[in-house]
């Protein structure tokens, strides 16, 4: 799976919530400054071109879907996040957010749980 440039993300984001979507669509609930018509629809076909959608023909316009599930890419871009910042470690994830303060107490005590939680499925 590819990289996605800033400005890809963003209108996968907005596919991905809309499911399909035509090119004014996308124009339409994409956040100012918008883009013009003509460069949305060469990142929706660069989008198209590197496997992330693709589209039904209705005469004239193109009616375009997602191939990769925003699940899919999210996993993808937290791995290589990891690998190339953390150092593959999910220790060194959470302390970086703690000392960032990008975790608050609530955070910290739900994970508390989740851990206990998944330490007694993996003892029983």
């Amino acid at each position: 799976m590819e990289s996605l440039t800033t400005n890809e993300e963003q209108v996968m984001a907005i596919i991905w919530s809309l499911e399909k979507a035509l090119v004014r669509d996308v124009l339409n609930v994409y956040p100012a400054p918008k883009p013009p018509y003509t460069t949305l629809a060469s990142i929706m076909k660069q989008l198209e071109k590197k496997g992330f959608l693709d589209h039904r023909t209705y005469g004239t316009t193109h009616e375009y879907f997602p191939l990769v599930s925003k699940t899919a890419y999210q996993n993808r871009s937290f791995n290589q996040l990891v690998t190339n910042y953390f150092e593959g470690s999910a220790k060194n994830v959470l302390s970086f957010m703690v000392k960032e303060k990008k975790l608050s107490g609530k955070d910290l005590e739900d994970l508390e749980k989740l851990v206990e939680t998944l330490k007694n499925q993996h003892t029983s």
